[in-house]
């Protein structure tokens, strides 16, 4: 077992959030597997709120397009350094980040 460290980028969009009228989650991944990160999973929500604190839901009589997406990524220190400076011209468009130090475990082979 190998241990290195590294960090866990995690963005938050509302699924309905757009960037020049494109998906701004779909735009953050491509921009993600440009940038050459060893992956992304994106996460839906089945409810939540933001900044306007309307609770959006998957409730079957309140359907909603504003679910929250829930973009992780983890890799090495400089490859999350550098995907923020290019990420940066979305943060304006409702997106937020959080971002942590962490130890990645990695198996290898005998």
């Amino acid at each position: 077992m190998k241990v290195r460290k590294g960090k866990m980028l995690k963005i938050f969009v509302g699924e309905s959030d757009r960037y020049h009228g494109k998906s701004l989650f779909e735009l953050i991944v491509k921009e993600i597997r440009e940038e050459g990160l060893s992956g992304a999973t994106v996460i839906r929500g089945i409810e939540g709120f933001g900044k306007s604190s309307n609770i959006h839901t998957t409730h079957i009589l309140r359907l909603s397009e504003r679910l929250p997406i829930l973009i992780e990524v983890i890799d090495t220190n400089e490859k999350i350094d550098e995907l923020l400076h290019v990420l940066k011209k979305y943060l304006n468009m409702g997106m937020f980040v959080t971002l942590d130090n962490i130890n990645i475990i990695e198996k290898i082979e005998d």
